[in-house]
């Protein structure tokens, strides 16, 4: 009855419009306000100042700041031209191109609504001057953003592993398959719209542009390896690499490519900040909603209410899944992982589920969440951008969904997909 009650009233506060965070921390505290125990109340920014003092939570600001800089520095442009230079061709050319770009730009920021809006500006204005039809153009790029996400390094990544304890280093390793899946599905997608519709394609790039592409681009190109290489290398943690990352954007974008002057840092600045207060608030409150669970032995409840409903794993799975794709349609990624982690892992745990496989499944649950309505975030930013409505874009976006959904049950179904790479560069 009390997990009842505690779930209906925060599930009535973010219909009633009321953000997600007010809603953790209300849902929370009118519950012991409720039972009169103000002794536990007074903890209340105890809690939720614990909440966000992780070590590893450090490094989401700095993936955030680095995503910004290289959208002001002209890294995005770079990216995109070699990109161009290598799969533009193909048919549904441009397509091809934005998949391919992402995935390139997903190994810096980590972060999907940075894609979307600094990448995805430079791929829509390309499109639209090559003439491809808006509604194609518009959901690709949604789509493949949430490659970033995905593919290492990811601020995702990082929430899931303050909040389980599980390796940072192990996650983003596990990131790498499905994140090059995802971009074959979309990049299969792709084609099969460009031939259904007859789009065009451009001439076969000679070499020699696609060397100079390469050449004005590979220092941009070189910064996954870097952070990568330098994790695995013992050079720095994984939070430390938000840092190097950030550290080596705002050096090519001030010192080699000469595109962010010191009068453009505040603006940056000002921007990571109030990005990172978002998300940080959300995690705050969401800590203290999180003791509650705990203390009113929620996630203990719900582990044997679905056991006692079906002790098959694949149907248990089933529900886990679905619940997270529906909660993706109202909730943003970051408020589904804070708020299902908690309640969901010692499920999974009981099931015998890798819980480096189901970091992964969550990740890409809530990527599939920030394509669908009605609160999907990339959805509303590509569409505010291309001056698309809402409706239009996504019913564009069916078959790249389909594709991103298609390597999710393979996710799901063939763990080693995402454990393989972890436990054979790390071990167990």
């Amino acid at each position: 009855m009390v997990t009842f009650l505690i779930l209906g009233v925060l599930i009535l506060l973010i219909f009633a419009g009321v953000p997600i965070a007010i809603a953790l921390g209300l849902t929370a505290a009118g519950f012991y306000i409720f039972l009169g125990d103000y002794n536990i109340l007074m903890m209340l920014p105890q809690r939720m100042y614990s909440a966000t003092t992780g070590f590893t939570l450090l490094a989401i600001p700095f993936f955030i700041l680095a995503g910004n800089l290289m959208n002001t520095g002209g890294i995005t442009h770079r990216i995109f031209r070699f990109a161009d230079a290598v799969v533009g061709q193909i048919r549904g050319g441009l397509g091809q191109v934005n998949v391919l770009a992402s995935l390139f730009f997903s190994g810096m920021s980590g972060a999907a609504v940075a894609d979307a809006a600094g990448l995805g500006q430079v791929e829509l204005k390309a499109m639209k001057d090559r003439g491809y039809d808006p509604e194609f153009s518009a959901a690709i790029t949604a789509a493949s953003s949430t490659i970033g996400p995905v593919f290492p390094p990811s601020i995702p990544f990082v929430l899931y592993s303050s909040i389980t304890g599980v390796s940072v280093s192990k996650l983003f390793l596990a990131g790498v398959v499905p994140g090059l899946l995802m971009a074959v599905a979309l990049m299969c997608a792709v084609y099969i719209v460009a031939l259904k519709n007859d789009m065009p394609r451009r001439d076969y790039t000679d070499w020699p542009e696609i060397f100079r592409s390469f050449l004005d681009s590979v220092l941009s190109l070189v910064t996954p390896i870097i952070i990568i290489a330098g994790i695995f290398g013992g050079l720095f943690t994984p939070t430390e690499a938000g840092v190097a990352a950030s550290a080596y954007a705002l050096f090519l974008s001030m010192f080699v490519y000469r595109e962010v002057k010191p009068g453009d840092l505040p603006v940056i600045l000002w921007e990571t900040l109030v990005h990172t207060i978002r998300v940080m608030f959300v995690i705050a409150c969401a800590g203290f909603f999180g003791w509650l669970l705990i203390h009113q032995r929620i996630p203990d409840q719900l582990v044997s209410g679905m056991l006692a409903f079906s002790e098959t794993p694949w149907v248990v799975m089933a529900i886990i899944v679905i619940t997270l794709l529906i909660l993706g349609m109202f909730l943003e990624g970051i408020a589904v992982i804070v708020l299902t982690v908690p309640l969901f892992l010692p499920v999974v745990n009981e099931l015998g589920m890798d819980p480096i496989q189901f970091g992964v499944i969550m990740i890409m649950c809530s990527m599939v969440g920030l394509l669908t309505p009605p609160v999907g975030m990339v959805l509303f930013a590509v569409s505010s951008i291309a001056e698309l409505t809402v409706a239009r874009l996504s019913k564009a976006l069916t078959p790249y969904l389909l594709g991103i959904m298609l390597v999710l049950l393979a996710v799901i179904c063939i763990p080693q997909i995402s454990t393989w790479l972890p436990y054979a560069v790390m071990g167990q």
